[in-house]
Order: structure tokens, then C-alpha cells, then sequence
């Protein structure tokens, strides 16, 4: 990552670095969540943060119709797809070079699933010229720093941004640093200082024909640490994403080189004693150990390690790691094909959007749809950047758009689905499209969750397939265990399907994950009703018990199987599915499971009815209810958007879920 100028005259921005960049999205209901792009590693945060107010942006549009590189090509190996306008000797050393480090990874992390469901996609590029169209609008200023490459980063999508000119002793630093994170992003459960100390130790890696050179240190970072006094360790330790040492520019420098040095250490005390501390204490702090107490339980005193770090910093050599292994890497198995100029500027455009330039993203765009209408990535971007902005009805039209020129899209398909199914499409000609394209996606590549996610709460919504959908939702989980929404959508099939004590177990089990506000309040009240309608079940289970007993005498006239249907029938109604935006009027409930409401939005006033509101889907929408909130006495004058069944029989209407709004 870039590190900023020392004020004691050692510049460490001299030389072309590196960044990793956040992708904001926009916020989705909890209800039926969609892909939120996000970087989770580096001082991404920091950096925009800082460049809005520092940086003075250009103001001169770019042109992009007479600077274009006529040759282009894609070079796709097993696991990454190259777009480049540097030749083809070049694109395909970028890509043996990562599949290399892939190698590297897979042979240090043998047990971890090191493949993502996302593709990477590098863009690389012969010259500045090239990197400045599409580097953060923020770095085009005066004075900013030189970047040579970055890692962008969402769930959906990867990207990789390089300069093949940059040089440098370790021109793939970069990627090899964000590589590492992507590696890690799953066990978010990592202290920052570990999961940024592995990256920095990574990024500096050899690749040659027979061997590989791990872990080479630093010599901007032994020289930032020599100048400056380092972090005690129990605060370097508990240092997190809002901490100001990862947040500004001097406190964040001292915690990449110290986190860098301390993970260093004891990388070579581990291979120096044949132990495997580092391994011990992420087993530690993965049971909920925090940072600083695992520590000093698996490295010992912290003031004795602190003095060795010290010391360690000020010696005269540093140990690196040597693979004796080749990585062989079949390149007569890679794809080279030539791309057209305005494929290459639809790819463009496609990470400027993820890259938060999104005037220029709509203005390439707006020239690769009149060029090539058909352009099927051109669609999807499109398609995104509405999304992005909050337009869900102009979203879907590009991406159905998208889904009718290529269905082998599968995030097309994914989001066309996923936008129909959170804004209510109902209909024979609209369902059979959401349903074909969300299985479209799941076909397209097994290995992205939130297809299975998505089509489980299409099925649940629809209560209909529900042991299919509970069996996607259990697939969902086993691709993303870390995913909480992921679970609330399994507990509320289950709830669908009167397995409420199996609900309430999944339900338990995301509240140990959930980590922010909004994810505990979403779990605790899911948790709430589940175990309430468990009890409804049971009580009415037991009333039917004693019922049957009392009546012996008469269970010819009215058999046993009658009687429990009568107690526990499922009154939901059956008719297409609705959304609307309102404010909650006229709450009330009645017995021991059933709510009514209205919802008025303008002049128009909708009746809601649920004879169990434990199957009601709650979520929030920045907004975060009180921890004892209770629907019969908290919703009345609540604005919100909601889920129902439109009954063909009557006025009253099968209320599904309820998103709360601030």
C-alpha cells in the first residue's frame, strides 16, 4: 500500500505506488440483499477519504475517441482474464506470473479455498497515458501520488489495474498485496494488523522458473520503523478499521510497517523453532480470544516481544523464504484472441463504474452502444450504474436487456432476478423470467452464492419448492459460511415450512457471526419470532393433545388428523406479490399469533393481514429498532416498505415481509 512522505526526509512516494479501492454500493434491504461491491483491505478508506479533501480534480473532460489503442487483445488463462494493449509476449508473462503466485498461495494455504467465485479481470496497460483514463479520478491531480497499479475489489467483481511500464524491483507488489487480502477476506475475523502484516509480507515475492523467494523485506518500511517510534504492541494489537492509526496518514504508516515487521518475526521464529505460533493464535482469536489476550497467551509477554521486535528491526540482515519448487505453468494452454477497440472501451467503462467515475464510465458507454447497440457488457454496466443510483426499474430494464442479447451473463442474470424479486414482480410472463434467470446464473457458475440465496427467497416468497429453496439456502451458506443474510433467509424457509426449531438453531448461529448493529437487530428479532411461533406451535400441538384425549369417545366423528389441521391450518393467501412504500397505520393483534394493519401512502390505503407475524420478514433500513421491539406495539406510525400477498378473494392482504425505514 502507498505510505505517505516522512517528515523526517525519508520520501517514501518517490517511487510508483499501490492501492487497493473501495467500490461503494447502495444500500439493499436485508430481506433480500443484493451484491454490495466493497473493498475490505488496505487504506482504501483512508486514501478517498483523504483525497476528497485534499485533492483539486481535474476539471478537463477526457476524450476518449482519439487516443484509442487499436491493438488489444485478451489473453485468458485458467484463472484470470487479461485485457491488454502492451502485445502479446507481455500479457501472457502477466498472466503466468499471477497463475504462478496462485501456486505460491495454494502451496503456503493448502486447506484454504483460494479460488474466488468472481472473476479477476486485469487490465494492462503499456503507459501512464493509458492508466491515467482509468486510475481514480483523485490521483489525476497535481501532486498526488504515482500510482502503478491497483486491486479493485467487490463481491461480484475483481479487478486488477497495472502498468506494464512501471519497472521497479517488485512491479506485481500490488497485486501480489491485494491478493493476499482477497485470500483473507473471508476470515474477517483476522486482526487488522495480521491480515495487513501477511499482505505486506507477500507483496515483495520472486517468482523464477525453479524457485520462489518469499517474504523479502522492505527497505522503506525498516527505515520508516528506525526514524519513528513504534506502536506499543497491545495498541498496534487492538487496532481496527476505525482506529485513526489505520484512518490517517502518519499513524497509518507506523501501523503497515510495524504490523508488516511484528508478522515478519514471527514468521521466522516459527521456521527458526519449528513452531507455528502465528497459526495458534489465529486458532485463538478465532474462538473469540481477542487480539491482545491471545497474544500474550500464545507469544508470551508482550513487553519481552516488544524489546525482541526492537531489536529484530535494528539488525543488519533479514531472513527471506525460499521455495524449492518449481510452478510449472502450461501457457500453450492459454486463450489469446484479439479484441476489438470497442470491446476494450466497454471493459473500460465497466471499471470506471466500479471505480466510482462514473461520468466518464456513461460517456465511454454512450460511445460503445452507438458503435455496437448489441454490446452485452455495455447493458450490464448500464445496468449497474442504475443500481448503484438507486434506479431499480431502469437497473432491471438494462439488465433484462443484457439477459436477452447473452445469457451466458451470469451476473446479468443475477441481478435482473435479484431486482425483480426485491421490487415485487408478480405475473405468469415476469416469474417464469426471474426464476429461469436466477437458475441461468446458478449454471453459469455454481460457485456465486448469492444465485442460490436469491432464488431460495423467490421460492420462499412464493411459498412454493421450499424444501428446493431450503436446500439453495443450505448451498448459499456452504459458499459464504460468513454471510448472515444468507441465514435469515434459510430460518425464515424453515419457518415457511413449521420447522421452527430448526429455524431457531440456524437463527442462533448467525447471531454468533453478525458483527455490525443492523445485522444483530435483524437476527435478534428474526430470532424473537421464531422462537415465539415455536411456542405458538407447541401450545397448539399440546391443545390438539388434549383435545383428542378429552373427545375419545367421539374420534370415529371427527378423526385425530382433522382436528390438528384445525388447529395449526396455514391461512396464507394465495394471489400475486406487491410491493409498497407507507407508513404503517392502524396496528393491532389479535390471539396469540395474528396481525392486522393498513399502510397509506398518499391517498391510496392497503389492509394487511398475517395470521402468524412471526413468519413476518423484518429487516431495517438505516434505521436500527430498539433490542426489545415488539411489532404489535412498535410499528403503528412506522414508515416503511412493504411485502404482501394481493388476496383475489378478499380486501385483506397476506402480509410477507416488513423493511422499517428511518
Amino acid at each position: 500500500m502507498a505510505s505517505p512522505p516522512s517528515k523526517n526526509g525519508l520520501d517514501r512516494s518517490s517511487t510508483p505506488r499501490y492501492k487497493c479501492l473501495d467500490s461503494e454500493g447502495v444500500a439493499a434491504s436485508a430481506a433480500t440483499p443484493f451484491v454490495q461491491p466493497g473493498c475490505h483491505a488496505g487504506l482504501s478508506r483512508l486514501t478517498l477519504k483523504r483525497i476528497s479533501l485534499l485533492a483539486v480534480l481535474l476539471a478537463t473532460a477526457l476524450v476518449w475517441a482519439g487516443d484509442r489503442p487499436e491493438n488489444w487483445l485478451q489473453v485468458s488463462s485458467q484463472h484470470f482474464s487479461i485485457i491488454s494493449d502492451g502485445g502479446e509476449k507481455q500479457a501472457r508473462h502477466v498472466a503466468e506470473q499471477l497463475e504462478r503466485m496462485r501456486l505460491v498461495f495454494h502451496t503456503a494455504f493448502p486447506n484454504m479455498h483460494i479460488d474466488q467465485s468472481a472473476p479477476i479481470v486485469v487490465i494492462a496497460l503499456k503507459d501512464a497515458k493509458g492508466f491515467r483514463a482509468l486510475e481514480p479520478e483523485a490521483y489525476l491531480a497535481k501532486g498526488q501520488l504515482q500510482l502503478a497499479g491497483l486491486f479493485l475489489r467487490a463481491p461480484d467483481k475483481n479487478y486488477v489495474l497495472l502498468r506494464l511500464d512501471a519497472g521497479g524491483e517488485h512491479p506485481y507488489a500490488s497485486v501480489y498485496h491485494e491478493y493476499t487480502h482477497l485470500l483473507l477476506s473471508k476470515a474477517e475475523w483476522i486482526p487488522l494488523w495480521l491480515n495487513e502484516g501477511l499482505a505486506e509480507f507477500y507483496q515483495n515475492t520472486d517468482i523464477g522458473e525453479k524457485d520462489t523467494i518469499l517474504g523479502q523485506a522492505s527497505p522503506d518500511d525498516i527505515l520508516w520503523l528506525r526514524r519513528n517510534q513504534l506502536l506499543p504492541l497491545p495498541m498496534l494489537l487492538a487496532v481496527d478499521r476505525n482506529s485513526p492509526y489505520y484512518h490517517e496518514e502518519q499513524k497509518g504508516s507506523i501501523f503497515y510497517s510495524e504490523s508488516w515487521a511484528l508478522t515478519h518475526y514471527l514468521q521466522v521464529m516459527d521456521a527458526q523453532n519449528h513452531t507455528d505460533k502465528i497459526r495458534d493464535y489465529m486458532l485463538a482469536v478465532g474462538n473469540h480470544v481477542d487480539a491482545v489476550t491471545a497474544a500474550t497467551q500464545v507469544f508470551g509477554e508482550l513487553k519481552r516481544l516488544q524489546s525482541d521486535l526492537e531489536k529484530y528491526i535494528e539488525q543488519s540482515r533479514f531472513s527471506a523464504f525460499k521455495l524449492n519448487k518449481a510452478l510449472p505453468v502450461d501457457d500453450a494452454l492459454f486463450k489469446v484472441q484479439p479484441i476489438t477497440p470497442v470491446q476494450a472501451d466497454a471493459v473500460r467503462a465497466d471499471f470506471l463504474a466500479y471505480n466510482e467515475r462514473e461520468k466518464d464510465s456513461r460517456d465511454l458507454l454512450e460511445q460503445v452502444l452507438r458503435d455496437d447497440p448489441n454490446n452485452t457488457l455495455a447493458h450490464e454496466t448500464m445496468g449497474y450504474l442504475e443500481f448503484r443510483a438507486g434506479h431499480l426499474e431502469q437497473a432491471q430494464h438494462w439488465y433484462q436487456q443484457a439477459v436477452a442479447l447473452d445469457s451466458q451473463s451470469y451476473l446479468a442474470n443475477y441481478y435482473f432476478g435479484a431486482i425483480a424479486v426485491n421490487r415485487g414482480e408478480s405475473g405468469t410472463g415476469i416469474e417464469e423470467q426471474i426464476e429461469s434467470s436466477l437458475q441461468k446464473a446458478i449454471k453459469l457458475n455454481p460457485s456465486f452464492a448469492p444465485s442460490y440465496d436469491m432464488l431460495a427467497v423467490f421460492y420462499g416468497n412464493r411459498h412454493k419448492n421450499l424444501e428446493q429453496a431450503y436446500t439453495l439456502t443450505l448451498q448459499a451458506v456452504e459458499l459464504d459460511p460468513s454471510s448472515v443474510h444468507f441465514r435469515l433467509h434459510a430460518a425464515y424457509i424453515l419457518l415457511n415450512m413449521q420447522r421452527e426449531k430448526d429455524a431457531v438453531a440456524v437463527l442462533q448461529e448467525a447471531l454468533r457471526l453478525a458483527k455490525t448493529p443492523e445485522e444483530i437487530m435483524s437476527v435478534q428479532t428474526s430470532l424473537q419470532a421464531a422462537q415465539r411461533s415455536q411456542s405458538a406451535r407447541e401450545y397448539n400441538q399440546e391443545q390438539a393433545r388434549r383435545f383428542q384425549e378429552e373427545n375419545a369417545a367421539s374420534e370415529q366423528s371427527q378423526p385425530p388428523a382433522e382436528q390438528q389441521e384445525t388447529v395449526v391450518k396455514d391461512e396464507t393467501p394465495q394471489g400475486p406479490q406487491r410491493t409498497i412504500i407507507g407508513t404503517l397505520k392502524n396496528v393491532h393483534c389479535s390471539g396469540s399469533t395474528a396481525l392486522d394493519a393498513d399502510i397509506e401512502n398518499g391517498a391510496k390505503t392497503i389492509t394487511l393481514h398475517s395470521a402468524n407475524f412471526y413468519k413476518i420478514r423484518f429487516s431495517a433500513l438505516n434505521y436500527t429498532p430498539k433490542p426489545e421491539f415488539q411489532p404489535c406495539s412498535d410499528l403503528e406510525n412506522m414508515h416503511a416498505k412493504v411485502q404482501y400477498i394481493e388476496s383475489t378473494a378478499t380486501k385483506t392482504n397476506g402480509l410477507v415481509a416488513i423493511e422499517l425505514h428511518k
